[in-house]
């Protein structure tokens, strides 16, 4: 299996909809959900938000939902719990 780990989506480039359309059908997906604002400043609801943006350009298939980066201290444990429950609750 290739899967693009991560999809960095504040890098030039990771436009979640084009990579989708252009390689969705080759290639699995990894990452997405942005450590640089949304995870650790962002509100619950923005969190939430962006778990739903990147399910639905992204998903429902050959997407695994998870963090860009590994999750920094500097996010709260109710922003992690706010985007697994997001997640679940879409699949």
């Amino acid at each position: 299996m290739d899967i693009l780990n991560p999809v960095q989506v504040s890098a030039q480039g990771m436009d979640t909809d084009a990579l989708k359309e252009k390689f969705g059908e080759e290639i699995c997906f990894w990452g997405a959900i942005d450590t640089t604002y949304v995870l650790p400043r962002g509100t619950q609801v923005e969190v939430r938000k962006e778990v739903r943006k990147r399910i639905s350009e992204l998903g429902p298939w050959g997407y695994v939902l998870c963090a860009v980066h590994d999750i920094q201290p500097d996010v709260s444990p109710e922003n992690v719990v706010a985007m697994y429950k997001e997640a679940r609750e879409k699949t």
